[in-house]
């Protein structure tokens, strides 16, 4: 039998609107976790915007203890807040076992900024 896939969900809800350029430091969207890898202590979340992958827009870590669910405001990261129109933007969720590393899996999701 093959392993589940490891997935996370989120959205903007809640975000303040942004598009100047001038990004905000706002609070993690909430996000849906399915399928997390057994042996996952941690889970390390970085936001990539795909127009600008070079921006480094930070995210955190945060504990985990078999939760289907990492609510809003478990860490601080660089708002989405394009100057020109919609960009994508990608979470990438690693499961580690360690705070500081021990990777079990990755799962990764992307919205346009703004919808």
């Amino acid at each position: 039998m093959p392993a589940l896939a490891f997935d996370i969900g989120f959205n903007w809800s809640g975000l303040k609107s942004c598009t100047n350029g001038k990004q905000n430091r706002v609070s993690n969207p909430a996000f849906a976790l399915r399928d997390v890898p057994a042996g996952t202590k941690y889970i390390r979340f970085k936001m990539v915007d795909r127009n600008v992958p070079n921006y480094n827009h930070g995210g955190g870590v945060v504990a985990c203890n078999g939760q289907k669910a990492i609510p809003s405001g478990a860490f601080k990261y660089k708002s989405p807040c394009p100057p020109n129109g919609s960009h994508v933007y990608e979470w990438t969720a690693t499961a580690q076992s360690k705070k500081s590393g021990g990777k079990i899996g990755i799962a990764k999701a992307q919205r346009e900024y703004p919808e």
